[in-house]
């Protein structure tokens, strides 16, 4: 995944659906978040705490809510990621449809806003894995690595979650993450084999065994 130094640059750097995200965009800041730049995504902040994604998929641009699950959305627009139980989404493929939802975008962008300040968070089931902040928004802005990433067994998300976590800085965390794409998008855990010629040694080439 290419790497931006800021999001003027990520937004520059998009090779489809430029004016949809411009017009995200504006709404966004017109909710007076902080722009910045995570998980190689534009975030949207208010203080210290994550509000929002915007990223793009085959079908459009999207606005990832973070805490989407605790936001009321009567309009049933809200798009669940595979079977995270936190993040929602909404897709846009024109600048119509974006313009005709500015008025109940700004709706949801203050109700995500008081969900934050109010530290809300949805509760964990008794199995659930509790994953790191990183993953969990790493997550909201890649739809696809989340869907895959929740299709994997509780022992591969407990692994990679404990993996990706005991890294120190964040940006490590973040690295760690980066580099799980492959094997999460196969469905493979942290030392299973994806080298294609075999599930195990003799016969496998070591790939298994390679850090992340």
């Amino acid at each position: 995944m290419k790497t931006y130094a800021d999001p003027q640059g990520w937004f520059d750097g998009q090779p489809k659906w430029q004016e949809e995200l411009a017009a995200l965009r504006t709404h966004t800041l017109e909710a007076n978040l902080v722009e910045t730049l995570k998980w190689k995504h534009p975030c949207y902040m208010d203080g210290d705490r994550n509000v929002l994604i915007i990223s793009v998929r085959k079908g459009g641009a999207i606005l990832s809510f973070l805490t989407g699950a605790l936001v009321e959305e009567p309009q049933g627009k809200f798009i669940q990621p595979g079977i995270d139980r936190s993040v929602r989404y909404i897709p846009y493929s024109s600048v119509a449809e974006i313009e005709a939802d500015q008025d109940y975008i700004q709706e949801l962008l203050g109700r995500a806003i008081e969900v934050a300040r109010a530290g809300l968070k949805v509760p964990k089931l008794p199995d659930e894995v509790d994953y790191i902040d990183e993953l969990r928004e790493h997550m909201a802005a890649n739809p696809e690595y989340a869907a895959a990433f929740e299709a994997l067994t509780p022992g591969r998300k407990r692994g990679y979650n404990l993996y990706f976590g005991k890294a120190k800085k964040s940006a490590t965390r973040s690295d760690r993450i980066e580099k799980s794409t492959e094997r999460v998008m196969q469905g493979k855990g942290q030392m299973d084999c994806i080298c294609g010629r075999s599930k195990r040694p003799p016969r496998c080439d070591g790939t298994h065994n390679k850090p992340l």
